[in-house]
């Protein structure tokens, strides 16, 4: 049919997956997209959640022209106005706050929105321009943070096994981690494995829909897996089926640790993690006699205050048992670290040393006074997102604070927003990506021309620096520039990729082998070998598991992904919002007795920090101390205004300023 068109592109969401994807074109018109059933990990499905994407483009609520703020901040009253507008009143301003309070005052606030290596956090979009600047620097540490540092302290790298390997596996720890709401594409690898007689066990506080389909699930304690890994480890040595070859070659610290494993026996562990014995023993003997066993540990397992020494001990596990020297066996948390593409943010542009802010602490970053004068919020939605969101609502409303939001949707954020300009959506703009579930490059070519006046972040950076008056070349690379730099780095795994080869095959597998052993040889550190945590460092128990129901909040908050939205995007998609449903607190029957609550009541979720509203849905699939709720729902379309973010302390996790989601204490009383 004349005037069609197949346009390759990717998936630029949080999630492991990072699907390459398929759109048909008809006169200039995306009208479908689907899966690419080519690409081996993608193998033509999408989630719920993207499979309405081209109509989350279209949506009448989208933000089409840069707007002005005419409303108090928090009401979400705007005027619209010119770019030329916008650029001029935003020019003035960075430049008075940099000569007054000096370029550390700005913070570039950008999230997990996209993440693209063009235009969102994996390649910094924009930190040329905020080095020219001398902006402060930002920690995105919302996410990953403390596992990827337990991991590096381990084996010098967070990258791990290749998720396509656990295929080959014969025992598989699905631990912490839900890939059938989160990354459900994982899963068939699982299925290949099972149906090759693999065994599956689900180490999860919560039976999800990824433990319903394992052999077993294991209610573990939050906050307790370091010392359940302990335990089973203690299990593989009173059978003696530890790997002594490979501790011999290729590991550093063994008797220490072995020491420290010997500390935590079957009994112990079971106090500390309220697992019974018994299974804990099991599993230690399937751990101790079954090659290859492969982990899946991904990012909600670290969000507590013990889950950089989570990961740590973890990622000891195979060095123990000797898995990494098989295909199908290992540790797999995040691929990313097996990505080296060249990032050149140009830090010689910066005037002087600046100061590094980290994500999380937004709330007591503002609330100092002279500390940030220009928050800028990109690909992120702190309102909705970041921990103690009742005391950033509160300093959003700072009239000294200039804010500028660069955003799609009219979220919670942007009504505090003194300017706001309108962002482009994936299938208008390019954009190069790299998964942190898979070992692929994908190229995301634009299929659709930008609806009314949005821009690209590098575009609207490139603007920005001419309406400025900045003359650095390098502030007006373009997309196409930036991509050809990114895949300059020289590193093999690079070999043979190029931008014309991605444009016109949509994505490629670096070079790496198949299956992948990445440490079957040795570990990226200076000596070569796996560093076992050292004594008495191998488990740092989180709050809840420290304070196990005592005090006047005695119940640990999980704040679980939705299966609906992927962290807040989507929150406002009608057809999503219908069916997730009104917000749900997961309560087991004991705890609901214990307070007198019924199945579909509305309830307070609250502590010192704040409340959000919720239905009580009385389950067992968390155990007695544990409620859920899942996150990702806008604040201000949601029963009370708020979401379990309001209770949610801006507390750092042991390694890594990592966040703290799932480890916060609460009580539920009757709304």
């Amino acid at each position: 049919m004349s005037g069609e068109l197949i346009v390759l592109g990717a998936c630029p969401l949080d999630c492991p997956d990072t699907c390459s994807w398929v759109v048909n074109v008809e006169d200039g018109r995306p009208v479908s997209m689907r899966g690419n059933p080519d690409h081996p990990y993608t193998r033509g499905a999408l989630c719920v959640k993207v499979n309405r994407y081209l109509e989350q483009t279209r949506a009448p609520d989208r933000i089409l022209h840069p707007m002005r703020r005419v409303g108090p901040k928090g009401s979400g009253r705007f005027e619209r106005i010119s770019w030329e507008e916008a650029l001029e009143e935003i020019s003035v301003r960075l430049r008075g706050i940099v000569e007054e309070h000096g370029g550390q005052a700005i913070w570039p606030y950008l999230g997990t929105g996209t993440l693209g290596y063009l235009q969102g956090c994996e390649g910094v979009a924009g930190r040329r321009f905020w080095n020219t600047l001398g902006a402060s620097k930002h920690w995105l540490n919302i996410c990953a943070a403390a596992g990827n540092s337990g991991l590096r302290l381990t084996n010098g790298s967070a990258g791990g096994m290749d998720p396509e390997n656990f295929a080959l596996a014969g025992l598989i720890l699905l631990w912490g981690t839900n890939p059938l709401t989160s990354g459900h594409h994982f899963w068939k690898f699982v299925q290949e494995a099972k149906a090759n007689g693999a065994y599956v066990v689900a180490i999860d506080p919560i039976r999800t829909r990824t433990a319903d389909q394992a052999d077993q699930h294991l209610a573990i304690r939050p906050g307790t897996d370091a010392a359940l890994a302990l335990g089973l480890l203690n299990v593989v040595l009173a059978e003696g089926a530890q790997d002594e070859e490979f501790l011999a070659r290729h590991t550093e610290g063994w008797e220490d640790f072995r020491e420290e494993i010997l500390r935590y026996p079957v009994e112990t562990v079971a106090e500390i993690t309220g697992i019974p014995a018994e299974d804990i023993h099991s599993l230690g003997m399937r751990l101790a006699h079954t090659r290859p066993t492969a982990i899946r540990a991904t990012m909600g397992i670290q969000r507590n205050e013990g889950g950089g020494t989570t990961m740590r001990t973890i990622a000891a596990i195979p060095g123990v048992t000797g898995d990494w020297r098989h295909p199908g066996g290992g540790v797999s948390y995040s691929t990313s670290d097996h990505v080296h593409v060249a990032i050149d943010t140009r830090e010689d542009l910066l005037p002087a040393p600046v100061r590094t802010l980290t994500m999380t602490r937004l709330a007591s970053e503002l609330a100092k006074p002279d500390s940030v004068k220009c928050l800028w919020v990109y690909a992120a939605n702190p309102v909705g997102s970041t921990a103690d969101s009742n005391r950033i609502r509160k300093q959003l409303e700072r009239e000294d604070l200039f804010t500028v939001v660069m955003e799609q949707f009219p979220t919670d954020t942007v009504d505090y927003a003194d300017i706001v300009l309108p962002a482009t959506m994936q299938t208008e703009h390019m954009d190069l990506h790299a998964g942190y579930g898979h070992l692929y490059l994908l190229w995301n070519e634009p299929a659709a021309q930008p609806p009314g006046e949005c821009l690209s972040t590098t575009e609207t950076f490139r603007r920005l620096a001419a309406h400025m008056g900045m003359t650095e070349p390098s502030l007006f690379d373009s997309d196409l520039e930036l991509a050809e730099s990114l895949l300059s780095s020289g590193h093999p795994s690079l070999d043979g990729i190029t931008v014309d080869r991605l444009r016109k095959e949509g994505w490629v597998r670096m070079n790496y082998p198949e299956p992948f052993t990445p440490f079957a040889d040795g570990f990226p550190t200076e000596s070569g070998r796996l560093r076992f945590p050292p004594s008495g460092k191998a488990y740092v128990p989180s709050l809840s598991a420290r304070t196990r129901g005592a005090g006047p909040y005695p119940l640990t908050l999980i704040t679980p992904a939705p299966h609906m939205f992927l962290n807040t995007t989507f929150g406002n998609n009608p057809e999503l919002r219908r069916r997730a449903k009104d917000p749900v607190v997961l309560v087991n029957p004991a705890d609901a007795e214990a307070r007198g609550l019924s199945g579909g009541q509305r309830v307070r979720v609250h502590n010192a920090g704040g409340a959000f509203l919720a239905d009580v849905e009385v389950s067992d699939r968390v155990a007695r101390g544990v409620v859920a709720a899942p996150k990702g729902r806008w604040p201000k379309l949601t029963p009370g205004g708020t979401n379990p973010n309001a209770v949610v302390e801006e507390r750092q996790a042991d390694l890594g300023r990592g966040a703290v989601y799932h480890d916060n204490l609460v009580e539920i009383s009757p709304a």
